[in-house]
C-alpha cells in the first residue's frame, strides 16, 4: 500500500522520510501550498512588542516557522511570555526558539485530539481576565480558540505569517492521483487539513469518483470531509508520527 501524504511540501517531505524509514511506501502530493506573506511588517512589529502580551499561540507548524524566521536581529523571546501549540508537530517547530518547557502549553501528550479544543483544556485553569493573546496563523482560519479566550476576558490579536494557496498540478502530480484512481486498493490518501481535501476536488476533473479511495485523516472534522468528498473508507489517528504509522501498519496488507 502506498501512502500519499498531502501536507505542504516541507512537513510532506519530513513525513515521506518518516514513513520509508518504517518501511511504508509513501510519496508527496503536497495539497496546500505555503506562501509568505505580501508584508512582513506586522510580523516584525509584533516581535517588537512581544512583551506586551502573555501568551503567543502558533495554530501549526508553518505558524511558528514563518514567526521565527522573520525574528529581527537583536530580538528575544520575553522570559514573561508563554508560547502555545495545538499539537506536536507545532511544538517542534518551537524548538528553534529555544524555550524552556515551562514556556510551553499545548495538550496533554494523551489527549485524544490535537486541536484548539484539546489547547484549552490546558489553557482554561489561567485567569485570562485582561490578558493580552497574541495568535500566529496563515490568512484565515479557525476563530473558535479566540473567541473563547475572549469570553474569558483576554484581548486577542491575530498576526498572519503565510498564506496558505492552491498548489499547481504537472504530470508528475497528475500521475500520482491517476495511479491512486486506477488502483485504490493500493493506495492511502494521508489527509491532515480539511483544506487539503477541497483542493484535491478542485484539481481533479468534476465528477472524479472517489467511492473506492482509501483515506486515513488526523482529525474527526477531516474525516468527515473525507466522507462528503466521496471516500467511503475513512481511518482516523491522532497527528503524531507514532500514531498514524500505527493506523497504516494495522490496516496495509
Amino acid at each position: 500500500m502506498r501512502v500519499i501524504v498531502t501536507r505542504p511540501a516541507g512537513q510532506a517531505a519530513d513525513w515521506v522520510l518518516d514513513l520509508s524509514a518504517h518501511r511504508i511506501d509513501a510519496i508527496a502530493l503536497p495539497l496546500i501550498g505555503i506562501d509568505p506573506v505580501d508584508d512582513a511588517a506586522p510580523l516584525i512589529d509584533a516581535w517588537r512588542t512581544l512583551d506586551q502580551y502573555r501568551l503567543v499561540m502558533f495554530v501549526s507548524p508553518n505558524a511558528a516557522r514563518y514567526f521565527i524566521a522573520s525574528r529581527p536581529a537583536g530580538s528575544a523571546w520575553p522570559d514573561t511570555v508563554f508560547a502555545a501549540s495545538p499539537g506536536p508537530g507545532t511544538t517542534r517547530a518551537l524548538a528553534a526558539l529555544d524555550l524552556p518547557a515551562l514556556h510551553i502549553l499545548e495538550p496533554a501528550p494523551d489527549s485524544p485530539q490535537f486541536d484548539s479544543e484539546a489547547l484549552w483544556l490546558r489553557l482554561r485553569h489561567h485567569d485570562w481576565q485582561g490578558e493580552a493573546v497574541l495568535i500566529v496563523r496563515g490568512d484565515g482560519g479557525r476563530d473558535w480558540l479566540a473567541d473563547t479566550l475572549r469570553r474569558h476576558g483576554a484581548s486577542v490579536t491575530h498576526v498572519n505569517a503565510y498564506r496558505r494557496v492552491t498548489p499547481t498540478f504537472g504530470a508528475p502530480e497528475r500521475a500520482i492521483v491517476q495511479a491512486a484512481l486506477a488502483a485504490p486498493d493500493a493506495h492511502l490518501w494521508l489527509f491532515s487539513s480539511s483544506e487539503a481535501i477541497d483542493n484535491l476536488e478542485a484539481l481533479c476533473p468534476p465528477g472524479t469518483d472517489w467511492r473506492r479511495a482509501f483515506a486515513l485523516a488526523t482529525h474527526p472534522r477531516i474525516a468527515d470531509r473525507a466522507r462528503r468528498a466521496g471516500f467511503a473508507r475513512v481511518a482516523e489517528a491522532l497527528p503524531s508520527p507514532a500514531a498514524v504509522i500505527a493506523c497504516i501498519q494495522s490496516i496495509r496488507p
